[in-house]
């Protein structure tokens, strides 16, 4: 099974927020991340709700909703993005 993997650069690219308002987030529990290294990871599955979240927030403040950059991003990214579970090492 390949799953999908992203580092806090990417997560913080697609919401609209900081690396450090990731790392925040990631201590405080709020997103669930896999240290790899120095590193941390975010799963895809734990990257959906997050971006359906912030859809729902720019539509209900009245923002003119961002779905098309957000899409290209996770496209982009979920391409490249994958754990090697053949030796270990993660590919990004």
């Amino acid at each position: 099974m390949k799953e999908k993997y992203f580092s806090t650069m990417q997560v913080a690219k697609i919401l609209g927020v900081s690396r450090i308002a990731i790392f925040k987030k990631i201590q405080s529990g709020s997103i669930k991340a896999m240290k790899v290294g120095r590193n941390y990871l975010i799963s895809k599955d734990e990257l959906l709700p997050l971006i359906k979240k912030r859809l729902e927030k720019e539509r209900n403040e009245g923002k003119k909703l961002s779905t098309r950059p957000t899409k290209k991003a996770i496209d982009e990214v979920s391409e490249n993005a994958d754990l090697n579970e053949s030796n270990g090492k993660v590919r990004l």
